[in-house]
């Protein structure tokens, strides 16, 4: 099962005590899924339309807890090579539709093309009822990418104004949303992992937020633990070439005018790095007699490459 399906099965069973709140995640189904049938200018029938039956059966259920409208689920089998399933609801009864159309403050958008239904903000004054409308927003038209490849929340909307209204949605929760057009389609998306968190724990989906999460923690302390084996195989390699071409240098002055020709405290420093290639500074300091720190080893090792520089030129 994908990780949005995951989410689309918690949050498709969770129905709100509050009327308010079912009302805002109604219309919020509907803007994304639902049309007017008209006819002679007048509203006959709402018709609701899906291939996922976990929002079908959510919408099902928020019309009879809501507005006690039973209406019978038609399903259609799309012979094509996806072989898909079409939900239909429809909700025909004239007193059923106006009360539906009234309560969810549904208007026609005659700008977008295909006459859509949209939402009018009175129905989100309440956090609650913006949280419930996020929620249905994505049951009929969200998905998300598998944590453990990327993090990528999205909500694909048919035109700009309804993808504009849910982005300061989002934004009244400080979620930075952004809309980016695919196709013919609006796209709403968030990719901060934290933000997707945000937004789990507003749409109330608490057990894909702690699965979420788990994952998030996982690759985090394996990106951390990634960052120091990398900071210590550089600095290994650093300290190899460092190692290398001190004795490179040192072995150029023996070679040329012989330890003899330089101070005392150079040439034991110089036996010891020959001696020695695998030591660190400090292991080598300690191993003088009297003992040197790191930093005194250090300055004598570089007093050795600039006499090998000076040879040399």
């Amino acid at each position: 099962m994908s990780f949005s399906k995951e989410i689309k099965e918690e949050i498709g069973k969770h129905i709100s005590n509050a009327r308010h709140c079912r009302i805002a995640e109604t219309a919020a189904l509907l803007s994304v899924c639902g049309r007017l049938v008209m006819k002679e200018g007048r509203i006959q029938a709402i018709l609701f339309q899906t291939e996922n039956e976990i929002v079908a059966r959510k919408y099902f259920t928020l019309l009879r807890k809501t507005f006690n409208i039973n209406t019978e689920i038609l399903i259609r089998k799309n012979m094509t090579m996806k072989k898909s399933t079409t939900y239909l609801l429809v909700v025909k009864e004239r007193h059923q539709v106006q009360t539906l159309f009234q309560a969810t403050k549904l208007a026609i958008d005659e700008d977008a093309q295909d006459k859509g239904l949209l939402v009018d903000q009175l129905i989100m004054q309440n956090t609650c009822c913006k949280r419930a409308f996020i929620r249905g927003i994505f049951l009929a038209a969200g998905s998300m990418s598998t944590p453990e490849k990327t993090y990528h929340f999205e909500v694909v909307l048919p035109d700009y104004r309804r993808a504009e209204q849910l982005q300061e949605i989002m934004n009244a929760f400080d979620i930075e949303a952004k809309i980016v057009i695919r196709k013919r389609y609006y796209v709403v998306y968030v990719k901060e992992g934290s933000q997707i968190v945000d937004l789990l724990n507003i749409m109330e989906a608490h057990i894909a937020l702690m699965n979420f999460e788990n994952v998030r923690i996982l690759k985090e302390m394996r990106n951390s633990i990634n960052r120091q084996v990398n900071c210590e195989a550089a600095n290994i390699n650093k300290t190899v070439k460092a190692a290398s071409k001190q004795i490179e240098d040192i072995i150029f002055i023996r070679d040329t005018i012989g330890f003899e020709n330089i101070a005392e405290g150079l040439e034991d420093i110089a036996t010891l790095r020959i001696s020695y290639p695998e030591a660190s500074l400090k292991e080598l300091g300690a191993m003088l007699n009297p003992p040197i720190g790191k930093s005194g080893v250090n300055h004598r090792l570089k007093k050795l490459c600039c006499i090998a520089d000076g040879l040399r030129q």
